[in-house]
């Protein structure tokens, strides 16, 4: 149980952390505050909403570990240097990749909702 209770104080120290000092994880963090009412009034069901609120978690989830592979890379070397620049775009992709997913559960549950598929 301790083990339990201090992965939790963990995990929502680096939510904090995130939230007040990196402005992508601010900023997608206040797109899921938005989202979590809107997402009631457009889902089409209780599993497009699941879907919806769990597609802009998995964004939120990808920035936290974008921004920590920035963090060590910028630790490790603060100089400019090729492959850690091709190592902090892999991760900038994968975001890039996650928003996209979560804009298509989105646009797809829209179109249910509205029932244009």
């Amino acid at each position: 149980m301790k083990r339990l209770f201090s992965a939790t104080v963990n995990s929502l120290r680096g939510i904090v952390d995130g939230v007040t000092t990196e402005p992508a994880v601010r900023e997608e963090a206040i797109l899921l505050a938005v989202a979590l009412p809107l997402a009631v009034g457009l889902a089409p069901s209780a599993g497009w909403y699941v879907a919806m609120i769990g597609a802009l978690l998995i964004v939120l989830a990808v920035e936290f570990l974008n921004t920590a592979i920035e963090k060590l890379a910028d630790h490790v070397t603060p100089e400019q240097h090729v492959d850690i620049g091709r190592i902090k775009d892999f991760g900038s992709a994968a975001v890039f990749c996650a928003l996209n997913f979560a804009g298509l559960v989105w646009l797809l549950a829209i179109a249910v909702r509205y029932g244009l598929l």
